[in-house]
């Protein structure tokens, strides 16, 4: 779990983000096919479909969990689509892979577009290809620490019905 205090020093850390946004967060998952290029410029909803949500982006990468491709030209966003997330008023974002930012440079545009906002980020994620791609809710809550701005959780959605 990133809070904005990983990006900005001035930003919310874990003690403060109110546990509206990071528990009980109806989901919506995006499954993104792999293609030629490892960065992900688009996703198939309207905002209308995200406003208010955790968007969870399910890359598959996760089946190279414990090997050192898993830190290899892993999938991420762009900052385009981090701007976009932002405009449609996504309420969390979560993917499957190492980052949700290339890390080849410096550059960090998911990570500042984002967190900036007070839009919280989740990486690592396991096993989205078992939530619904409507239907769930999303549950990440870090440990209520002042001075953090990123901590393990154990994520999960609840699926409903």
């Amino acid at each position: 779990m990133d809070s904005p205090f990983h990006r900005y020093s001035e930003g919310k850390d874990l003690s403060e983000l109110p546990l509206d946004s990071l528990a009980n967060l109806k989901c919506v998952v995006a499954r993104v096919e792999p293609t030629a290029t490892r960065a992900i410029d688009s996703l198939p909803f309207k905002p209308g479909d995200i406003r208010g949500k955790a968007l969870l982006v399910q890359t598959s990468w996760d089946r190279h969990w414990r090997t050192d491709q898993y830190f290899e030209s892993f999938p991420h966003l762009t900052g385009r689509l981090a701007q976009w997330l932002l405009d449609a008023g996504v309420a969390l974002v979560g993917i499957d892979s190492h980052n949700i930012d290339c890390t080849d440079g410096g550059e960090r545009p998911v990570h500042s577009t984002l967190l900036g906002a007070d839009i919280p980020i989740v990486e690592h994620l396991c096993g989205l290809g078992n939530v619904p791609e409507h239907g769930a809710k999303f549950f990440a809550v870090p440990v209520k620490v002042k001075g953090f701005g990123t901590f393990p959780v154990r994520a999960f959605a609840a699926v409903e019905g």
